[in-house]
C-alpha cells in the first residue's frame, strides 16, 4: 500500500483527500493516516490539511522499497523489489531470490554493499547514500552462449536511462562500463546459472556512481560520479526507474532475435570505443587497432594495422583517452 500512496501523491499536483485514498486503496482512513506517518518518518515532506487532504511537497533522495516501486514502470522490470539497507552484494541477494523462485524482473537494491564486485573479482566501492547498487533477475529464453550479450543490453539501458533522467550523454566502454569525460561512472556484472545447457537464470548487477563527492586516491583518476560531472545532486530512485524502463525496452528488442542486430546502431551511437584507437590484451599477444563497432553477437570489431578485422569476444580493451590511456 505504501508504494501506491506514494505514486498517487506524486501524480496529484494539489491535495489528495483521505476519502479518495481510501476509495482507491479499499482501506480505512486510519490505515491511510498510519502510512502517511510512516512516510514522513522516512523523509517525505507531506502536508496534511483538514478538509483538503494530503499533498507531497518534497521527497528528497529517499531510497525505500515503496519509493523505488513507485518509480518503476508497468512492465516486468521492477515489479518485484527487494530492498536492503545493507548487504554483502546485490548480485548475491538476487541469486538467492532467483533460487527461491522469484520471477523475472525482480530487482534487488541496496543502500550499501560490503562486498560489491566487478569483473574478474575486482572490488566495487559502494558506500551508503551515494549510488545505485542494484541487480536484476532475468530468465531469458536464449542459449547460454547468448547470455553475454545481456551485458551490452544493460549498458545501453543504463546510458539511455541516465540521459532520459539527467540529460547526461554517458558513453559505453565495451563491454561493461559507462564513462563520462574519460572516467568511469558505472560498472555492470552479468552472471549466469545453467543446468543441462539451459539457462536457469541470469543476474545483471549494475552499480552507478550518482552523488559521490570524492573517491579514494587509487580511484580518483579513473572514476567519477554524475554529481561531480554536472554539479548537482540527483534523486536515485527515479533515476533507477528510468534505467529500468530503458533496459526493459531494449531487453524486449533483444529477445525478439536473440542477438544485437536490431540494437547495433543504437549501441554504436553511444560506444566510446567507436572509431578510436584501442589496445586489445589478447592471450596470444596484445595488439592495437581501430574500433569499428560491434558484431551482432556482441563482439567488438577491431581493424588491425594490416587491415584485418578481428572479433573480440572477451578480455581487456583499453581505449585511448579513457582511464588515463594515452
Amino acid at each position: 500500500m505504501k508504494e501506491e500512496i506514494v505514486r498517487l501523491l506524486k501524480e496529484r499536483e494539489g491535495y489528495l483527500s483521505g476519502q479518495e485514498l481510501c476509495g482507491s486503496l479499499g482501506v480505512s482512513r486510519t490505515a491511510v493516516w498510519k502510512v502517511i506517518k510512516q512516510l514522513q518518518k522516512e523523509g517525505y515532506e507531506i502536508e496534511a490539511v483538514r478538509n483538503r487532504g494530503y499533498r507531497l511537497i518534497e521527497s528528497g533522495d529517499v531510497m525505500t522499497e515503496a519509493e523505488i516501486k513507485s518509480c518503476m514502470g508497468q512492465g516486468i522490470i521492477g515489479r518485484n523489489v527487494v530492498y536492503y539497507e545493507e548487504t554483502d552484494s546485490t548480485n548475491i541477494r538476487a541469486k538467492h531470490l532467483a533460487e527461491a523462485g522469484y520471477p523475472e524482473g525482480t530487482l534487488a537494491v541496496a543502500e550499501k554493499q560490503n562486498a560489491g564486485k566487478g569483473r574478474r573479482g575486482r572490488r566495487w566501492t559502494s558506500p551508503e547514500g551515494t549510488g545505485i547498487w542494484m541487480s536484476l533477475v532475468l530468465r531469458p529464453d536464449i542459449a547460454p552462449a547468448q547470455a553475454s550479450m545481456l551485458t551490452l543490453v544493460a549498458a545501453l539501458g543504463v546510458s539511455e536511462g541516465i540521459y532520459e533522467y539527467a540529460r547526461i550523454p554517458a558513453q559505453i566502454k565495451w563491454p561493461n562500463d559507462l564513462v563520462l569525460n574519460g572516467r568511469k561512472i558505472c560498472g555492470i556484472l552479468t552472471e549466469m546459472w545453467t543446468e543441462l545447457e539451459t539457462i536457469q537464470y541470469v543476474v545483471v548487477g549494475i552499480g552507478i556512481n550518482v552523488n559521490m563527492e570524492e573517491f579514494p586516491e587509487e580511484l580518483s583518476k579513473t572514476a567519477t560520479s554524475l554529481y561531480l560531472e554536472m554539479g548537482e545532486k540527483l534523486k536515485r530512485a527515479p533515476l533507477m526507474g528510468a534505467v529500468a524502463r530503458a533496459f526493459e525496452r531494449y531487453y524486449k528488442i533483444f529477445q525478439e532475435k536473440g542477438d544485437l542486430s536490431s540494437l547495433k546502431e543504437a549501441y554504436e551511437s553511444r560506444l566510446a570505443n567507436m572509431n578510436r584507437q584501442v589496445t586489445v590484451m589478447d592471450p596470444a599477444g596484445a595488439y592495437s587497432g581501430i574500433c569499428r563497432g560491434i558484431h551482432r553477437g556482441g563482439e567488438l570489431l577491431v581493424e588491425r594495422e594490416d587491415g584485418q578485422l578481428c572479433k573480440v569476444l572477451s578480455g581487456e580493451v583499453s581505449v585511448r583517452g579513457i582511464y588515463g590511456y594515452v
